[in-house]
This record gives structure tokens, sequence and C-alpha cells, in this order.
């Protein structure tokens, strides 16, 4: 059994990094540990990419490409969770 490194990255860490490194926000450190961590994580490789795509399918909508009740529901939503994090 392998022992893990203290500062190894563990799946959810990196889960939970993924805007920031998207981003360009993480340190350098923390930086080259998200890489050494997805260079042996396939899974949270395939969760990157599916950001990424995330993004880029996102990155093309507009208001008027969602229906009212899709917008509300939106709305609603990060209303909710503007307050939760206040």
């Amino acid at each position: 059994m392998l022992l893990r490194r203290r500062e190894d990255l563990v799946c959810q860490q990196v889960v939970e990094l993924v805007s920031d490194y998207l981003e360009g926000a993480l340190s350098r450190s923390n930086r080259k540990r998200f890489e050494a961590h997805l260079r042996v994580c396939p899974n949270c490789t395939n969760y990157l990419e599916q950001m990424r795509a995330t993004i880029r399918a996102t990155g093309t909508l507009t208001p008027d490409d969602l229906s009212p009740e899709a917008r509300a529901e939106l709305t609603d939503l990060f209303r909710n969770w503007r307050g939760e994090g206040s």
C-alpha cells in the first residue's frame, strides 16, 4: 500500500480547486500539486475536461437562448446561493 504524502491532493480537493485552476488563480505550488494529481488520476482529468467543455458551451449562450422559466430558475438558484454564503 502506498502512503499518500501530506502535500498530495485528493480528488475532493481537486474538484474544489478546479475553478481556481481554470481561472489561473492557484499559487504556483498548488498548481503543481493539482497537475501532479491529474497525471495519476484519470477521473479528475475527465472531470477537468468536462468543466472545460461546459465553459465552452455555456460561453456561447445568450439570455435569449434561455426560456423564461429557465431564466427564473437560474435567478432563484443564484439568489439562494448568494444568501447562503453571506
